[in-house]
């Protein structure tokens, strides 16, 4: 074996360079004679080189032109690449026959002949720890302790031409292995043949792998735990999908759907998991988030585009990822990781100074248990905190206790032993104020982290996993001890395969038991084992580059001080409280390591937020005149949620408030999707003009949303205005005499006329006179009955003259501000009626809800309620407010 050097491997030495350039089924008498030619021949070439250095260097550039004349050209054991795809049965027994299958490819320019592929054992027995496990390549040159070819069990190839690859398979009782002693045996596949540049036999190329021997047994049973865990990264946006009620959920991506499809890395997850002897290790998070599938959802359009979403693909697999969950954690335990899996060293080495941080972990793990039992119906064990990569340190453990964990997942490649013991010790060990470490192994936890989408990779790394397992039980066999794997949060398909296919072979092996995690974290500790927490400078240099930054803690900071600011004011809370609290502890996800998506989805949340706040803001106001002393000041609150808000004062202040006093501040509540007036009585102590501003307070004093500020000029009543008036009143006056006057001739001509129509009477003879007469006077009085009409035609139209003139005045007093649409008084009756606020009779400021968010003006001003002119135009800026 490369790097080990034994007296067996000594013994074979010569053994070994006969074997590379003979032909390996050839009798053993044969064999031995070629061995003794090859030692005979080695010796005299070494003499030659040692007598002969002039020769040597001549040699030497030989060789150094022929490199140069063929460079990148594969050569010796580097000719040819074999893949061994399959290993069955993975520990064999003395009665099984291997079957290894697998391909040869030819990775040179020359067509390879005479080729085979046979089996080898490393030389020297079991291998003698499990460093050499680790430190043995699967490729690489071949060597002598790469052992002999077992003779009689090759597969011959046909002449394989450049760059093609040819299978093969070969079938060898196990007996036939030469095995002896239980333990961990090197297991080479060679391919050997000939080329046109190398015309001997010769192995063209090697893979390494290895072969768990346990057919003696005898053994205490290693307690084994491993890990299964699901995990995901967030998907689900803090937005939904439009603004109705039903709150339809908006996806970032549908990236899920495809995972929980068939064949999908969560289905695998899954479909393998159910029928394997695990503890599930799960982020509560992606239940809720496949729980929000099972309903109809939406995806965002491409750069997170929210105008043009599309329909989500997930939704049925959704519902049958579910329902095979549940049954398949049936009888094994679930521990539940704090919602979305915060990150806990970024947390103790970049958020533990920002305030609030450290209060989420306990939210997180709250949530979690809730979470688990609402989706699932099993109560999980809340209990252990998994930093990445069990990476730990004494900041990192006390974030994971503040967060109601007394049981840290570390790895022992972090926890490294102190070196008094030659075993792999049992996984939990107390670190002190009543906490465990539960220490995983780093060989048994990272086998399954290559590429395992080949067959070969795959069938190397459960070969590798089974080796290290049985090692650790043949360090002490008579000393039974507790093992832990925790594998990388998120494997893939054929990583889950890989890992399946090897907890199957370990715990058929005979030499391992499977034990859940809560009773692996209670197992007696070695007393030797390292109890002490890593130092802080002892925390990989390679993790810390990719946390989470202060910054980003303090924005997580803001958005939350932002949404308490928030949540005062709402009704429905809750509406609210879980979409972004539950946004806020995905934020700190562990998955963000790397992801360059992080920002971004901060962004998103603080946006959103922010936008729903000022959803309740005060409409624009353009300056107004006040014509006098005190007025009625109108300023609207809009409420475009979802929802009613409440317990929010409005408060007006003056910029020169020796000049004008805006009035009382006054609290409000206003409906979903309404806008509320309310009137300030203000008090003008001077003319001139003054900035007011209008602000929202919560109900503890903290102002909320944007300021409103608009200009009031206050303004005496003028000598105009005055005469106005006084003309008025004069005509009313001529107009009253000039009636009288007329009234009072008219009354006088009728007495004249009836005194002369009695003297007619009385004289006969002059009848024709008295008919002239007459007929003058009905003249006459036709001519003063028109005189009559004309004085009372003349009378109306001077009172409504003057009428006109007193309304004139009187308008130029009671004119809305500029920034008030007009309404007419039945419709300001109707919405007063609407809103269910009493009539202002002047005594004290009315205020009433206004109609929908819909029949909301459209101009930056206030709404219909607050006007009384009738007109349909808007008010120019500057206009006057009514007293």
């Amino acid at each position: 074996m490369p790097g080990r050097t034994s007296d067996g491997d000594q013994r074979r030495t010569d053994d070994r360079v006969g074997e590379a350039a003979l032909h390996p089924v050839s009798t053993p008498a044969h064999g031995w004679l070629r061995r003794a030619a090859a030692a005979l021949a080695g010796a005299a070439l070494l003499t030659g080189l040692v007598q002969l250095p002039g020769a040597s260097a001549a040699h030497a550039a030989t060789r150094a032109t022929v490199s140069a004349a063929h460079t990148a050209q594969p050569t010796g054991s580097s000719t040819a690449l074999v893949d061994v795809d399959s290993l069955t049965p993975s520990v064999p027994s003395k009665g099984d026959t291997l079957k290894i299958s697998g391909t040869v490819t030819n990775e040179s320019d020359e067509t390879i002949s005479s080729a085979h592929v046979g089996l080898r054992v490393g030389s020297g027995g079991p291998m003698g720890s499990r460093d050499d496990i680790s430190g043995t390549a699967a490729t690489g040159d071949f060597s002598v302790s790469d052992g002999a070819e077992i003779p009689g069990h090759t597969a011959a190839l046909p002449d394989i031409p450049a760059g093609i690859s040819v299978p093969f398979t070969i079938d060898m009782p196990a007996g036939d292995l030469g095995l002896g002693d239980d333990g961990v045996y090197q297991l080479g596949v060679t391919a050997s043949g000939t080329t046109k540049a190398e015309g001997y036999q010769h192995v063209l190329g090697i893979k390494r792998t290895f072969l768990p021997w346990y057919a003696h047994g005898g053994n205490q049973k290693t307690k084994t735990t491993f890990l299964w865990p699901l995990i995901d990264q967030p998907h689900l946006d803090i937005r939904s999908a439009d603004a109705d009620q039903t709150q339809t959920p908006l996806f970032r991506d549908d990236d899920l759907a495809s995972e929980l499809a068939p064949g999908g890395r969560l289905q695998q997850m899954v479909e393998l998991g159910k029928d394997l002897p695990v503890t599930w290790v799960i982020d509560p998070d992606l239940l809720a988030t496949v729980d929000a599938m099972t309903k109809p959802y939406r995806v965002l359009g491409p750069g997170g585009d929210t105008e043009h979403t599309t329909p989500g693909t997930g939704t049925a697999y959704a519902k049958e990822w579910l329902d095979e969950l549940q049954s398949a954690i049936q009888g094994d335990e679930v521990v539940a990781l704090p919602f979305g899996d915060p990150d806990l060293a970024s947390i103790a080495h970049d958020g533990g100074s920002v305030p609030g941080t450290i209060s989420h972990l306990r939210t997180a793990t709250d949530l979690a248990d809730v979470t688990v039992q609402t989706i699932l119906g099993v109560t999980p064990n809340t209990d252990f905190a998994w930093p990445v990569d069990g990476a730990v340190d004494p900041s990192i453990v006390n974030v994971a206790t503040a967060g109601g964990a007394d049981k840290i997942l570390a790895r022992s490649d972090s926890f490294h032993e102190n070196g008094s013991l030659n075993y792999t010790p049992t996984a939990a060990r107390p670190i002190g104020g009543g906490n465990t470490a539960v220490v995983a192994d780093a060989g048994l936890s990272t086998a399954f982290t290559g590429d395992m989408t080949t067959a070969d990779g795959s069938t190397l790394a459960v070969q590798r996993f089974l080796a290290q397992s049985l090692m650790i039980d043949e360090q002490v066999p008579g000393k039974q001890r507790s093992i832990v794997v925790a594998p990388q949060r998120m494997p893939t398909a054929s990583q889950a395969q890989t890992m399946a296919a090897a907890i199957s072979s370990v715990f058929a092996s005979g030499w391992a038991q499977s034990e859940n995690l809560s009773s692996a974290s209670a197992e007696t500790p070695d007393p030797g084992a390292e109890q002490a927490v890593p130092s802080a400078s002892s925390y990989p240099s390679a993790l810390r580059r990719t946390e989470l930054s202060t910054a980003a803690f303090r924005q997580i900071q803001s958005i939350q001080n932002q949404l308490g600011g928030f949540l005062v004011i709402l009704s429905r809370k809750d509406r609210v409280t879980t979409p972004f609290g539950n946004a806020v502890l995905r934020s700190m996800s562990t998955q963000w390591r790397g992801d360059a998506g992080a920002p971004a989805f901060r962004d998103d949340i603080s946006t959103y937020l922010t936008g729903l706040s000022g959803d309740v803001h005060i409409l624009a106001k353009q300056s107004i005149t006040l014509s006098g002393r005190s007025a009625t000041i109108p300023v609207t609150v809009q409420n475009s949620l979802a929802q009613e808000v409440t317990g929010l004062t409005l408060r007006l202040t003056s910029n020169q408030s020796n000049r004008l006093d805006p009035g009382k501040p006054q609290v409000l509540d206003i409906g979903a999707g309404r806008s509320r007036s309310l009137k300030f009585t203000t008090t003008a102590s001077a003319n001139g003009k003054a900035w007011v501003t209008a602000q929202l307070y919560t109900q503890d004093g903290a102002p909320y949303g944007e300021k409103m500020t608009f200009q009031v000029n206050v303004t005496s009543i003028t000598d105009t205005v005055m005469l106005v008036i006084a003309g008025g009143l004069l005509l009313l006056v001529l107009a009253g005499v000039r009636m009288y006057r007329q009234r009072k001739r008219l009354a006088a001509r009728r007495a004249e006329e009836g005194a002369e129509g009695t003297e007619a009477d009385e004289d006969p003879s002059e009848a024709g006179a008295q008919a002239t007469v007459a007929a003058g006077a009905e003249a006459d009085a036709g001519t003063g009955a028109n005189a009559e009409a004309r004085a009372d035609t003349e009378a109306r139209a001077d009172t409504e003259e003057a009428e006109t003139a007193s309304e004139t005045a009187t308008a130029s007093e009671a004119a809305p501000p500029a920034a008030e649409p007009a309404v007419a008084p039945e419709e300001e009756d109707r919405r007063d009626e609407g809103s269910g606020s009493a009539v202002d009779d002047g005594s004290e400021p009315a205020e009433g809800d206004a109609d929908e968010a819909a029949a909301v003006p459209e101009q930056p001003s206030d709404p219909g309620p607050d006007t009384v002119a009738e007109r349909t135009e808007p008010p120019a800026p500057g206009e006057k407010v009514d007293r």
